[in-house]
């Protein structure tokens, strides 16, 4: 008989043999897991256990109050309107649009709204709270806090939205606030808030840090569905602080009246003691008012494609030639560097011949002889053709320097233009070409590349009124709030007599027969005002193509009173109908102020906070 292999015990059958190999892997393959839920649960549960709590606990940024802007005596600028808003955060939702369409039941949203808040909701990210609707009210609130189980990542919280009290007169000067730039949000979670709302220019910017305040935070326990279940701790906010300005709302809001009928124009005064400018003042403008509260793209497009340029701040950002107003700053660098004497008399027949070319004087016809006194007086171009062409550009640039022309005044505010003085550097380095004598012959009259803003031209008159070296600010220090000058200025380089000879010239300029500036003359019983005028004329093409119509950018420097000054002013008008429009307005604006002051020794009033003068901190 056959044997039978299966009888054979030394023979293994292959079905156990799998068996018994599947079973070793399975068991290793049970150990190796369960080995691993030891490491997390118990060995790694030191490691883990904070971030298990992270998904259970929910730390939320809270925004500080923004702090106000006051004038310099008190009065409210700019201040925070209390409010409920409603937000979505996309993570906590699974639907985006259809819960925005039920929120639209209890808060009006058009289907073009939606659109824009889920466009809006992806690019912030799915994880950050996008604005749904500001300024509800307490019934949609109430609304919205019932159906909250139904809603989930919809939240309604309690913040502010900014409130301009005079959004027109004083726009450019106080700004406004928008929404923090995606690109500039740094590791501050206060920064990532909704409805987080940082300066973009004017004071607003200028002092943004301090208004910002400091944020908190809530240590919140949530659920699943981000609801809240209760708070687990509060580090409240730092409110921002509150900004006192140099400006006079109140004389600004004159000024900027008596602007409009000039179509664009620009107006600055000046505290000679102690730097404070007491208007900054641009047309035409726009309603801060109507930004803060939101404005459509096309009413944007308006603002910003306006041939008038409302969005431009004219006073510190509006570049011009100052023309004759720099004839002073001609004649100081002449006199320092003794090419002229006081004395010397050039005779002026109406032009000048340099390098083969004709230079024309302001009076065709010549001014006869003429001295330094007599030329900025009666603005003579000739006198300075002469004198410039011996002294060269470089001694005429360092004066326009010394005197805060070329450089940014350092007010703080970031619209500001440093304006240009030219010299062979600049011209190299922004034209890459060689100087010619015959720009600095232009150069000395205030024109060609030189270009001026008023905000320095009212320095550069502060400067020379009181010889020294005088800066602008737009804060009031805690010195200046208790009545106390807050700056002692260091004193100018030039020789006192030839500044006293200049401020001598530039008062008879306001006030002789003979001078340019006497549309600025106050009248009779009232302080003499030192000062000038420049008025460069530009041909402007009608409809026909024809230069039927033209215009003319005028300009005043000056301060007052001439023997004593107080305040420096600058005024530029544009698109004017004669020569003295800037002077006119200078006058008026002038009077603005005498007669404020007027007012307050009369009354004794206007001391909003203890010690503060109306006249910003001045002494006295």
């Amino acid at each position: 008989m056959a044997d039978n292999e299966n009888d054979d015990p030394t023979h293994e059958d292959p079905f156990t043999r799998r068996a018994v190999l599947l079973g070793s892997f399975q068991a290793a393959a049970f150990g190796l897991l369960g080995w691993r839920l030891f490491d997390l649960q118990v060995l790694g549960a030191p490691r883990y256990a904070p971030l298990a709590d992270q998904n259970r606990i929910d730390f939320q940024a809270l925004a500080p109050k923004r702090g106000r802007i006051l004038d310099a005596y008190g009065r409210l600028l700019a201040d925070n309107d209390e409010l409920f808003r409603v937000t979505i955060t996309p993570a906590l939702t699974r639907n985006v649009s259809d819960t925005l369409h039920r929120v639209s039941e209890i808060v009006p949203l058009a289907n073009d709204d939606i659109a824009q808040i889920v466009l809006r909701a992806r690019k912030q990210g799915k994880y950050a709270a996008t604005t749904i609707a500001s300024a509800l009210t307490f019934e949609q609130v109430a609304k919205l806090n019932l159906l909250a189980p139904s809603l989930p990542g919809i939240k309604t919280e309690f913040s502010w939205r900014r409130r301009y009290h005079d959004g027109a007169a004083l726009s450019h000067v106080v700004g406004v606030v928008g929404s923090v730039n995606r690109f500039a949000i740094d590791d501050d979670a206060v920064m990532r808030l909704p409805d987080m709302r940082v300066g973009k220019n004017g004071a607003e910017l200028a002092f943004d840090s301090e208004l910002r305040g400091i944020g908190g935070t809530q240590k919140l326990e949530v659920d699943a569905r981000g609801r809240i279940v209760r708070n687990l701790e509060t580090i409240d906010p730092t409110p921002g602080r509150d900004i006192r300005i140099t400006i006079d709302a109140e004389l600004q809001r004159r000024a900027v009246e008596r602007m409009q009928a000039d179509i664009c124009a620009a107006a600055v005064v000046l505290d000679v003691a102690t730097g404070h400018v007491q208007v900054l003042a641009s047309v035409p403008g726009y309603d801060a008012r109507d930004i803060a509260g939101g404005i459509s793209d096309s009413e944007w497009g308006k603002l910003s494609s306006s041939e008038s340029k409302p969005l431009l701040n004219r006073a510190v950002a509006g570049c011009y030639p100052p023309g004759a107003t720099f004839l002073s700053v001609t004649a100081l660098g002449a006199l320092e560097a003794g090419v002229v004497s006081p004395e010397e008399h050039i005779v002026c027949n109406g032009k000048y011949e340099y390098g083969g070319q004709q230079f024309r004087c302001s009076k065709p016809e010549g001014h006869g002889s003429v001295d330094v006194h007599d030329a900025i007086r009666s603005s003579c171009d000739v006198f300075f053709y002469e004198i410039s062409s011996r002294l060269g550009i470089s001694p005429i640039a360092a004066a326009a320097r010394a005197l805060g022309l070329g450089v940014a005044s350092g007010i703080g505010l970031a619209e500001e233009k440093p304006g240009t003085v030219p010299d062979p550097d600049w011209k190299r380095g922004n034209l890459d070409s060689g100087w010619h004598g015959g720009e600095t012959l232009l150069t000395a009259t205030g024109r060609g590349y030189l270009v001026a803003t008023p905000l320095q031209l009212a320095v550069m008159m502060a400067r020379i009124a009181s010889g020294c070296l005088v800066a602008p600010s737009l804060s009031i220090s805690d010195e200046a709030k208790r009545g106390e000058a807050d700056t002692n200025f260091v004193p100018l380089s030039f020789k006192f007599a030839n500044c006293d000879l200049v401020r001598k010239a530039l008062t008879a300029a306001a006030n002789d027969s003979l001078g340019v500036g006497g549309e600025a003359k106050l009248g009779d019983g009232k302080p003499l005002v030192a000062g000038t005028v420049s008025s460069e004329t530009g041909a402007r093409q009608s409809a026909e193509g024809t230069n039927e119509v033209q215009r003319r950018t005028t300009l005043f420097v000056g301060y007052e009173p001439a023997d004593k000054p107080r305040y420096a002013i600058a005024t530029v008008t544009e698109r004017s109908a004669d020569g003295n429009a800037a002077a006119r307005l200078g006058r008026d604006v002038i009077n603005f102020v005498l007669e404020r002051d007027a007012a307050d020794v009369k009354s004794r009033a206007g001391n909003d906070l203890p010690g503060v003068s109306r006249a910003a901190g001045r002494e006295g």
